[in-house]
């Protein structure tokens, strides 16, 4: 038994997340799930390195299988590369170690998020960014990212309304660099839960334009409720840039 590790690139755009789903086939998961086990001749299932939601993005997701075939693994990836659509793209394939999970072996993520700060809107950023026309003090933002850093119960700037597993979280930075209209904010840390750089990114955003109060953050930490943090921006601006595994 073979165990092999896929390294993907994808534009979710179209797609209901990266999870398998009953009620349809528009899922990353399920798309590459299908080619290989054509490709195979059984059954196969992918483990991701976690799940993306609806409409967000990928540079380096990972993946794994366990499978028997022998074929040829550049011959694999050129067939998969030809027969899934062309907005999902296996970039890298290996023969990996057989207790190798992408899931439970996954050490750090990083996730960006752009968001186009101008008042026009941008008819070619629009599906890979969220306009926020508002001014924006940059000096409070790098603030609120120096507060954000560290150790915390991060379940206040989550989907989440309650949870049996912990919900502290470290982040190791938040960056934002601006490129004219456009700010990247940069994410790193070993795990991130539901929604929470979408909510973060919202919440800094809403510090810079002066909605929330730079205290609110350790307000929110406090209390950890949802409500008192900022908006959830929309899934279009955010990628996962890569997993890392020591």
């Amino acid at each position: 038994m073979r165990n092999i590790e896929l390294t993907i690139e994808y534009d979710g755009g179209r797609y209901q997340g990266w999870q398998r789903l009953k009620h349809t086939d528009k899922t990353i998961q399920g798309k590459i799930e299908h080619i290989l086990t054509q490709i195979t001749g059984s059954q196969t299932d992918i483990i991701g390195s976690g799940r993306t939601d609806a409409g967000t993005h990928a540079r380096g997701q990972v993946a794994n299988f366990k499978t028997e075939s022998d074929m040829d693994l550049q011959a694999m990836q050129e067939v998969l590369i030809k027969n899934l659509p062309q907005d999902i793209i296996v970039k890298e394939i290996e023969e990996v170690h057989d207790r190798f999970h992408a899931r439970y072996n996954a050490t750090k993520k990083q996730y960006s998020y752009y968001v186009w700060n101008q008042l026009i809107p941008s008819a070619f950023e629009r599906n890979y960014s969220f306009h926020y026309p508002e001014a924006l003090d940059m000096e409070k933002m790098q603030a609120a990212c120096e507060k954000l850093t560290g150790q915390h119960d991060f379940i206040g700037f989550s989907a989440l309304k309650k949870s049996k597993k912990s919900t502290i979280r470290t982040l190791d930075h938040i960056t934002i660099e601006k490129d004219g209209s456009m700010l990247h904010f940069t994410f790193k840390g070993k795990s991130f839960l539901h929604k929470m750089v979408r909510i973060l990114t919202g919440t800094i955003l809403e510090i810079g334009s002066g909605t929330l109060e730079l205290d609110s953050i350790d307000e929110v930490f406090e209390s950890g409720v949802r409500s008192e943090a900022g908006l959830t921006v929309p899934a279009q601006g955010l990628f996962l840039d890569r997993v890392s595994y020591d």
